[in-house]
Order: C-alpha cells, then structure tokens, then sequence
C-alpha cells in the first residue's frame, strides 16, 4: 500500500506494515487501490441525520456511508448503555455490504477528529480485522486541501466478512468496579469537561463522573477545531504519560456511550500505548443503576 509519508504513522503486523493514519494525500494517490475501501463514519449525537445527509451532499469519492446508530451498534435495551455493541453476525453482515472483506484495508473519516470515525477502527480491530486506519483530519482536512468529493453513491461488490470477536478489549461496569481503586489502572473520561464536573448532562439522567477517573475529553487529541488532525505521536505521549499511563497496567477508556471513548484508546495507540481497553456501556451504563458510586467537581 504505498510507502511511508509525512504525517503517517505506521504499526507492524508481522511482515506488513499497517497505517494507523493516513494522509489525505495518501489516501487520494490510493483512492483506487483494489483492496481499499473508504468508509464515511460521519455521525452527530444530537442531528440523527447529519451525518447522512453531509454524505449524500459530498463525500470522499468511492466511500461507503456506515451509520453509527444502525451498523456500529445494535439497538438500546440489546447490551449496556446507549450504544451497545453490533453483534458478530449484524456486524458482519454490514461490513459484507460496505464490500470489506478479510484482506480489505478499511480508511474510515467523520467530519474531523476521529471522534466516530474511530469507534469503526475499534470495531474491525475488535471483530479481528487489523487493517483499517483513520483519514487524519478527517473530511475537513480533505476538502481543505482542495481534494475531489462526489455526490453519488457508487456500488460495490459485496465483501466477505468473517467475525473474530476479541473480548479482552472490553471491560464491563463490574469489571470497572473493581480495578477503578487499583493504582495499576487509569481510567479516562472521553467526554467535555463540564460533563465530567458534573455541570452539565444534556443526555444521561445523572451528572458526574465515574470515580478515580480523569479527565481527557477527546478533543485534546488533536491540533485544534479548525485543524482536526491528530497531535503528533511525541505530543500525545506527553499528554498521557502526565495523566500516568506510563505507569499503568491498563487504561479503561469511557466516554457517554462507549462511541467517542474509542478515539482515546486510538491517540493511546499513536502514542505507543497498547494498553486501552473500551468500556462498552461507559457513563450511560454506569449512572442507570443508583447504587453506584457517582462523584461530581474536576477531581477524580
């Protein structure tokens, strides 16, 4: 798939070299590549439609639209938290018809930071399918370099897909419980911080925060809003050996729902952490049983 480039970090697996991110500069020189497929992850929490419809309007050429709600999730009351996983048969089902099959390498976008794009890295690499990578910057950074977008939908052969679920990447709410006190673990919240002070909570039924966890809402991982890129490897590392995941044995990522939490353990994986583990239910889960310990303020 092409050599190494500027801005293009890479992870071996055995004798390939797999890219955990792309530039769009790459991606456009290997936009015809027969065993790559674009997907279009596009997705807002709060406009159900939005990111299917900025797909019909323009999209990467030749990308598949994947719906977070439909295909990168089963329905709510199937598992924990707003966003349960897809089960191995629905989600095979849809990569078959995204046309991904086992030897395909999956480039996903969203609109910038990863921040949905990489719930669908973690679920190829989940369902045991190592070559996918994230569009760096996503559409933003494509469209800012001026790059080609088209409207229709192209048709593509359906792929064949075959589910090896990993479930050592998960931790569930009593697993959480009980490593949230060791000093081995560190726990992060993906989410705004005035949603982990509890100042706010425009979604979930109780404010706060799961407690023992700190602080790191997705965004950091980036350059800036108008820049959505990843930070650099060296950057990235800093931020989370500051908040102590060098010396952690493990690094439970959480967000709202388990979709955002993912872009944490990707930047965790550019910074050479191999360490984050997803908690599926994350906050949706964690506040709908009472009992629970819950803690409000900037602390852990």
């Amino acid at each position: 798939m092409g050599g190494k480039q500027a801005g293009t970090h890479w992870r071996a697996k055995g004798t390939m070299q797999v890219p955990l991110l792309v530039t769009a500069e790459w991606l456009e020189a290997h936009l015809y590549d027969t065993e790559l497929r674009v997907a279009d992850v596009r997705w807002s929490l709060l406009e159900q439609e939005k990111g299917r419809n900025a797909y019909a309007q323009a999209h990467v050429p030749g990308a598949v639209f994947l719906d977070l709600d439909a295909e990168l999730a089963s329905p709510r009351g199937d598992g924990p938290g707003r966003h349960p996983l897809p089960s191995a048969t629905a989600f095979a089902a849809s990569m078959a018809r995204a046309g991904i099959s086992t030897g395909t390498h999956v480039v996903a976008y969203d609109f910038g930071d990863g921040s949905t794009a990489a719930r669908l890295w973690w679920l190829l690499r989940y369902f045991g399918h190592e070559r996918v990578s994230l569009l760096d910057g996503g559409i933003a950074r494509w469209t800012a370099e001026g790059r080609s977008l088209e409207s229709p939908a192209r048709a593509h052969p359906p792929g064949d897909f075959t589910p090896r679920p990993h479930p050592g990447m998960l931790v569930d709410a009593a697993t959480v419980e009980r490593w949230r006190s060791d000093p081995r673990t560190l726990i992060l919240d993906a989410r705004a911080a005035e949603r982990y002070e509890g100042k706010v909570e425009p979604i979930d039924p109780v404010a706060g925060h799961i407690p023992d966890a700190k602080s790191h809402p997705y965004p950091t991982n980036v350059r800036s809003p108008e820049d959505p890129r990843f930070l650099e490897p060296e950057r990235l590392r800093a931020h989370f050996v500051r908040l102590g995941a060098d010396r952690a044995e493990r690094v439970i990522c959480y967000c709202g729902s388990g979709v955002n939490a993912c872009q944490n353990v990707f930047a965790l994986q550019v910074a050479g952490f191999m360490t984050g583990l997803l908690y599926e239910g994350s906050w949706s889960d964690w506040c709908n049983v009472p009992t629970r310990a819950m803690r409000t303020g900037s602390e852990p």
